[in-house]
């Protein structure tokens, strides 16, 4: 029997992962980490006009962004609206090593 063992990939993408790979996270929809995070923001802010989340650690889910727009967060200095947010994600934070935070009033 006759087998070939590649050790590393002939063509490498972003850091360091096989191209196939790389071409199906840069073109796959949301990862399931950004769709619980998702759901859980709307849950929790069901006024939000936009909710975006991005993970931006290369789809292991240890690191998001966030986008929130709520008029939930008029009147609120930005620590606050962040503080809410986290308390929205308060267990899911726990499994990760960070989050970036950008929240926003709708604009009338």
């Amino acid at each position: 029997m006759f087998t070939t063992t590649i050790k590393t990939p002939l063509l490498r993408g972003i850091r360091g992962l096989p191209l196939l790979h790389c071409a199906r996270w840069m073109f796959a929809s949301q990862t399931e980490g950004e769709r619980k995070v998702t759901q859980i923001l709307k849950e929790k802010f069901p006024g939000a006009t936009a909710v975006q989340v991005t993970d931006i650690s290369g789809g292991c889910g240890a690191m998001y962004e966030i986008r929130i727009e709520s008029e939930e967060f008029k009147e609120k200095r930005t620590v606050q609206q962040h503080q809410m947010v986290n308390q929205a994600l308060k267990e899911e934070i726990k499994g990760m090593h960070g989050l970036r935070i950008f929240t926003s009033v709708p604009k009338h």
